[in-house]
């Protein structure tokens, strides 16, 4: 019987590979660059499966192109590059990689709240520069972390992930989320809910963590920016659109708010150039880029597409109603 055809969008990682090359007929693609559309689009003419990355729009243009297609296996939790009414309707199984992400993305979260509380990129910058005349009283003084209040938007794994690792720092912990978390849960990571507003004028670091959904996008726009402290920082590794970046840049420059630290962009990968300033800490969407979790991702990624050839159900489906038709 002849191996299902799948195409990747990208040569993924070994154990991924493996999986892939032992139960596929699997052709990666390998240039430095992502796939130009027309590529891809060539690609996926005669392939069941595609493996692809949250860079790869996943629509009824590339569906119509595919008309073999049976499977999107996307290497990422979140799924707004892909429109899954447009592949329920065509009987393609969409799925992601949940779950293998939380800690590490939420390790970064930290990493940038702690960078743009203390000023870590400027002085780095300084560090390098050999400009640095040593040591003075009031160089590049920037926030305390320790007993501060850290606000967290959209409390999922991830964002419960964030609240437990502020015990560390003894900071109070306070969140927001369209669904109120169980008493025990609250708890468990020693958070108060709170409504939006509230949280925002109580909050010294706002961190990020809901999906870019049409009642998240530009979430955080300037009525929310104004009411902030001026000595808040933002914290974004959720989904780019979250933020309206021109607000942002406003809030910024007018001192609405004391900083930003981001993983993510409105319009990936290009960056507001108002976002380029000493107080916004810049990423390039690192969060789940550690090589375990990555790699985790990519086998995920590859056990979704087998199983479905195996006839079996997904383990990560976005559309099961797929399988209550059959």
């Amino acid at each position: 019987m002849p191996k299902p055809k799948v195409f990747a969008t990208h040569p993924l990682f070994e154990e991924a590979r493996e999986i892939l090359d032992s139960n596929c007929d699997i052709q990666y693609w390998t240039d430095a660059d992502r796939p130009p559309r027309p590529e891809l689009l060539r690609r996926v003419k005669d392939r069941e499966g595609l493996i692809c990355l949250l860079t790869e729009k996943i629509n009824d243009e590339l569906l119509r192109a595919a008309p073999k297609l049976r499977i999107v296996s996307n290497v990422a939790v979140g799924f707004d590059n892909i429109e899954l009414d447009a592949c329920t309707k065509r009987g393609v199984v969409a799925t992601n990689t949940p779950g293998v992400l939380d800690e590490t993305t939420a390790d970064f979260a930290w990493t940038l709240l702690l960078a743009v509380a203390r000023r870590l990129g400027e002085g780095e910058g300084l560090a390098r520069s050999g400009n640095w005349k040593g040591w003075n009283l009031d160089q590049l003084c920037g926030a305390d972390v320790w007993g501060k209040t850290l606000g967290i938007v959209g409390f999922g794994r991830i964002g419960r992930a964030v609240a437990r690792r502020a015990s560390g720092f003894q900071m109070k912990v306070i969140y927001t989320d369209a669904v109120r978390a169980s008493e025990e849960t609250e708890k468990s990571v020693n958070a108060e809910f709170r409504d939006m507003n509230t949280l925002l004028a109580e909050s010294d670091f706002i961190s990020l963590h809901v999906p870019l959904l049409a009642e998240t996008r530009a979430l955080f726009d300037a009525p929310k920016f104004f009411r902030m402290k001026p000595t808040a920082f933002l914290i974004n590794t959720s989904r780019g659109p979250v933020v309206d970046e021109a607000a942002l840049v406003a809030a910024l420059e007018n001192k609405k708010i004391a900083g930003a630290a981001l993983d993510v962009y409105e319009n990936e990968p290009f960056i507001h150039p108002g976002l380029k300033r000493p107080n916004v800490v810049l990423a390039p969407h690192l969060a789940s880029a550690s090589l375990e979790t990555r790699s985790k991702m990519a086998t995920m990624a590859a056990n979704n597409v087998v199983a479905l050839f195996k006839g079996q159900r997904p383990p990560n489906m976005l559309n099961p109603d797929i399988f209550k038709k059959r």
